[in-house]
């Protein structure tokens, strides 16, 4: 747990692995709570994870989505795929509930669709998970530690967990491209010895991007997770560290992603305050 503390207002969160049987299909949960801040957005940012959130106490208020077609809409739960671009959460300077970043495999055996099937779009949890959802807005918000809300996390998505699978040529190639620094697509084409094409055909099918979105979103998401936590750190060393040939490439790569540069984001979104401790991401 950690709090960054102004005045009244505070941000804080909690972050937690699942249980053990649920840690190919859900990479942790986030408890999350911003309480008193002036009203303002916040950027919920690309990765390559799927997005899970329920909330506790008001809706999730989406004030611009990732896919432009997607009208702005507001979720007591939602479930959303792998998006290239940042949605625009506006908040009265509260918010509070538990993100879970979804593993595309987690996503066949707990919403029980392929990742693609969701692409960027944002969907109401009750449409996938139907009475689950419920189950988990009502029971979490009777739990005032975050310790007992992901007891019933665990508890639930166990429960729901199907058996599940994803061609293991592309299971390989995902975790080559999620892993690597600098990995080239050709390589990993060979590597699971499909040509270049039918591996990005089949990527496409699967999780709904391409092998270099994935490649992107990674090195993104690396960065952003070291923003968040670890305050000292300078871009600079964030840039050489995930993987970036510079700390304009690193800037380029946010402006495209986030819609802004890193050192902006770190300047007006209130959960960059939030130390989160790294994890890794995209298990199968």
């Amino acid at each position: 747990m950690s709090v960054a503390d102004s005045d009244t207002a505070v941000s804080s969160g909690a972050f937690r692995r699942p249980a053990a049987p649920l840690r190919a299909l859900v990479t942790g949960y986030d408890g999350y709570r911003l309480a008193g801040f002036e009203p303002g957005i916040h950027l919920g940012l690309p990765s390559p994870s799927l997005t899970v959130v329920v909330t506790i106490d008001e809706p999730l208020d989406i004030a611009a989505q990732a896919t432009p077609e997607q009208a702005p809409g507001r979720y007591d739960t939602l479930a959303s795929g792998i998006a290239t671009a940042p949605v625009t959460i506006r908040h009265d300077g509260n918010q509070h509930g538990v993100q879970l970043a979804l593993s595309p495999l987690g996503a066949r055996a707990l919403l029980r669709v392929p990742t693609a099937a969701l692409g960027s779009w944002v969907v109401g949890l009750e449409e996938l998970l139907g009475p689950d959802a419920r189950e988990l807005t009502e029971r979490l918000s009777l739990e005032p530690g975050w310790d007992e809300r992901f007891a019933i996390l665990d508890d639930v998505l166990t429960r729901r967990a199907a058996p599940a699978e994803i061609d293991p040529h592309l299971t390989r190639a995902w975790h080559l491209l999620v892993a690597g620094e600098g990995t080239r697509v050709g390589d990993v084409a060979h590597e699971v010895g499909w040509s270049r094409r039918h591996l990005v055909n089949k990527f496409v099918a699967e999780y709904g991007v391409t092998p270099k979105d994935v490649v992107r979103l990674s090195r993104f998401h690396r960065s952003h997770r070291m923003l968040k936590g670890a305050a000292g750190a300078t871009l600079a060393d964030v840039s050489a560290v995930c993987g970036y040939y510079d700390q304009a490439h690193m800037a380029r790569d946010w402006r495209d992603l986030a819609g802004v540069a890193p050192s902006r984001w770190r300047e007006i979104d209130p959960f960059s305050f939030v130390q989160d401790p790294y994890h890794d991401d995209g298990a199968e």
